[in-house]
């Protein structure tokens, strides 16, 4: 028996949730009593995949298929199944994000076993098996049994924090003998953004709503983005006002993010917007409203008028990394 932890790439480089699930699977296997196997699908260099050994991994598949590219959920699914029952695991566990929630479901039938999603932490106990899960787009949460021999796991991002154990990573080439069948999706065309931190990968998050008034005055919240290395988004109305991309808004009906620290400028706080962005480490609000709900969900919250606010913030800023 043992955990079979599934690392996703984005073009070759590993996810950020990649080391937090590597840091998660070791310690669950430590307590399960089981050894830990990564897998990678796609095509991943050596030298990126060795970095999972930081957070204690020391076997590594590497499937280095370039289908897996177009990120059939299908298609994965199968290969994790094969990977899993190979190597005779009775419990995989993988991200709590878009791809993995279309995977894990198919995986579980494939394994007739039981699923758990959005999982925060380490199980509650190992027998029975019993782990603490986000519910309510994580307004709340609860206890899940699972009294099934396979399990499948998916982790909310900032769940669990990475743990070094500096362990000697071994790659192993894998085959999980897909055909061309498998992989239904064809890929005609792709466009992608280039020169911006992807807001699922951001550790720091800044965010406009319809505070900002206007696509014109998005100026400052680019240049503080920029200053930070951040990822910048937006709220669902300023996306369907066409005041930015639809790519850039996060909350329920948008992107799922679970930055280490959000910054919301003019941001009320609806609750399909808290339901996207609850997973934070840290919030911090600006909004001239004191009633505005942003700041019953905010760590830290200023009441003010963001034209004046967000010059200061950047001012400050620039002296803290002069």
């Amino acid at each position: 028996m043992s955990v079979l932890v599934y690392i996703e790439n984005w073009d070759g480089k590993l996810k950020k949730i990649s080391f937090e699930l590597a840091s998660y699977a070791v310690k669950l296997g430590e307590e399960m009593s089981q050894p830990v196997v990564a897998l990678s699908l796609g095509n991943v260099e050596e030298s990126e995949l060795k970095k999972l050994g930081a957070y204690g991994i020391t076997k590594i598949l590497s499937d280095a298929n370039d289908a897996y590219a177009t990120l059939d959920n299908r298609a994965i699914a199968k290969a994790v199944a094969v990977a899993a029952e190979k190597q005779g695991a009775t419990l995989v566990l993988m991200a709590n994000n878009n791809l993995g929630k279309a995977i894990a479901p198919r995986l579980a039938v494939r394994m007739k076993a039981g699923l758990g999603t959005a999982v925060l932490g380490l199980p509650i106990s190992i027998t029975p098996f019993v782990i603490k899960k986000s519910v309510f787009t994580g307004k709340s949460y609860g206890f899940l049994n699972i009294k099934s021999t396979n399990k499948v796991l998916t982790l909310s991002s900032n769940s669990f924090g990475l743990v070094e154990k500096n362990a000697d990573a071994t790659i192993e080439s894998f085959n999980a003998d897909l055909t061309a069948a498998d992989f239904e999706t064809v890929v005609e065309n792709t466009n992608k953004i280039t020169g911006k931190v992807l807001l699922q990968d951001a550790e720091i998050v800044v965010s406009g709503g319809r505070g900002m008034k206007g696509p014109e005055n998005w100026a400052p919240l680019e240049e503080m983005a920029e200053l930070l290395g951040a990822g910048l988004a937006c709220s669902r109305p300023v996306s369907d006002e066409g005041w930015r991309s639809h790519s850039e808004h996060v909350g329920q009906t948008g992107k799922i993010i679970a930055p280490n620290l959000y910054f919301a400028f003019g941001i009320s706080g609806a609750i399909q917007h808290l339901g996207g962005v609850s997973g934070s480490k840290v919030i911090v609000a600006v909004n001239k409203d004191p009633d505005a709900p942003i700041f019953e969900a905010a760590d830290y919250g200023i009441v003010g008028d963001v034209f004046k606010v967000l010059p200061q913030l950047i001012e400050a800023i620039k002296e803290m990394k002069a």
